[in-house]
């Protein structure tokens, strides 16, 4: 399992000097959801996650750490280690709500009225990506560890 904070990444050393140092596994993630939830291939909620994992459609779990209730953290991490699924922790459920679209975005850019996300469940990446390549070649990496 992966563990990032937005301060820094822990466990991807060498990742940025393979792409130049333009894109971490933060940046990596965040685009590669974005992706997911333009062809609405992203599952978002802790119900239709479990679902997801249960039936073996998910390619990647992304789960926040800051979730009030650790039975939650339990159950998803048991679910992707059972299935073999890929999991990624980050460290806020709003960061994550804000990345998978549980937000108004309003004239600035700018997101407002975010909805916390404990648990997203990503079931079809969209296009190919350098964000996807680094986030495949992060878990190359911990798998070879």
């Amino acid at each position: 399992f992966t563990t990032f904070s937005s301060e820094k990444v822990i466990g991807s050393s060498g990742i940025n000097a393979e792409y130049g140092g333009s894109m971490d596994l933060m940046d990596a993630l965040r685009e590669t959801l974005k992706n997911a939830v333009v062809v609405d291939g992203i599952t978002k909620g802790l119900r239709e996650s479990v679902k997801k994992l249960d039936k073996r459609e998910a390619l990647m779990c992304v789960l926040a750490e800051s979730t009030d209730e650790k039975n939650i953290i339990k159950l998803v991490e048991a679910l992707c280690k059972e299935h073999g699924i890929n999991l990624i922790k980050i460290d806020d459920a709003k960061k994550l709500g804000e990345w998978v679209g549980l937000c108004k975005i309003d004239k600035e850019g700018q997101a407002r009225k975010v909805v916390r996300c404990s648990c997203a469940v990503v079931h079809d990446f969209g296009r190919e990506s350098q964000a996807l390549d680094i986030i495949n070649e992060h878990f190359k990496r911990t798998v070879e560890a």
